[in-house]
């Protein structure tokens, strides 16, 4: 298995799809996935927040019950890296010790707000940026671990701004630079100004939505692409609908017998029930 930074120095396009726990991961290594991505957004979803009410300690929990069972190399989105740079020294150990293969951070005020949902965003000075960045790198153990420097400055303020700062961002260090392009000519821009590796967030309805495909976003540059809202959507579509057919005198849970059953055999075999049980067979369940 090649580690994330070797997958970067290549010439193609990696789509990394969002988990936010272990069945998520295995599911996703069963679909020939090679990268992972653990997203603040949808993590707060899932608990009825936003990424903006999450902490470092609940999304490197996230990050350990995944890695144990799941070997996949694993982007944790740190979001504005939960501090100043003194503060990336802990955010960066604990990333390390949690066996992360990349780090995302963001150039946005902390606390974050909730007005990044509707699109204001509150970004801090680039040399704050910078240092923080700058911070990352020195705290790092090991150069396996990619730190990827994020900016928003397209949408907050303009291209030559989040170009500049891109710039400013990898000179500090950076392995990885994440832009928030939206179009075509915004991807290849920012191909033609800055070149690999890049990385970028799959808008909604894929690539598709955007007229593109991998292929072509490896062309301008990118590395990653990370797919941080359909694997959640596509979930809550689902829990929705099964608890509604539930509720309606528990007569139709939307599967019949045999469904279930063959979701159930599928299910165990990603666990890897079977091999559970023979370990128990070879030791405590023996004749």
């Amino acid at each position: 298995m090649r580690t994330l930074r070797e997958l970067i120095a290549g010439d193609r396009a990696i789509a990394a799809p969002l988990v936010m726990n272990p069945i998520m991961a295995k599911l996703a290594e069963r679909a020939g996935f090679e990268v992972l991505y653990l997203g603040g957004g949808s993590m707060g979803y899932l608990k009825t927040i936003l990424e903006a009410n999450l902490n470092l300690t609940e999304m490197i929990q996230a990050g350990v019950d995944i890695r144990a069972a799941c070997s996949l190399p694993l982007i944790l989105d740190a979001a504005a890296g939960w501090g100043d740079p003194m503060h990336l020294h802990r955010t960066i150990a604990m990333t390390e010790a949690a066996g992360f293969a990349g780090i995302e951070i963001e150039d946005q005020v902390l606390p974050k707000r909730a007005h990044h949902h509707i699109g204001i965003e509150h970004m801090v000075p680039c040399d704050l940026m910078v240092a923080k960045i700058q911070e990352a790198v020195a705290a790092r153990r090991s150069d396996d671990l990619v730190i990827i420097g994020r900016t928003n400055g397209i949408r907050a303020s303009n291209m030559d701004d989040a170009l500049t700062r891109a710039e400013a961002y990898r000179k500090a260090g950076a392995d990885v630079l994440m832009l928030g392009a939206r179009r075509p000519e915004e991807y290849a821009m920012v191909g033609e100004r800055l070149g690999p590796p890049l990385m970028y967030n799959m808008g909604a309805g894929g690539l598709a939505a955007l007229g593109m495909t991998l292929d072509d976003l490896g062309r301008l540059g990118c590395r990653l692409l990370t797919d941080p809202r359909h694997p959640f959507i596509l979930a809550y579509r689902a829990w929705k609908e099964g608890y509604q057919a539930l509720a309606d005198g528990m007569l139709t849970p939307g599967l019949d017998a045999d469904e279930v059953g063959e979701i159930e055999r599928d299910l165990f075999d990603t666990i890897n029930l079977k091999g559970l049980i023979d370990i128990e067979k070879r030791t405590v369940e023996r004749p």
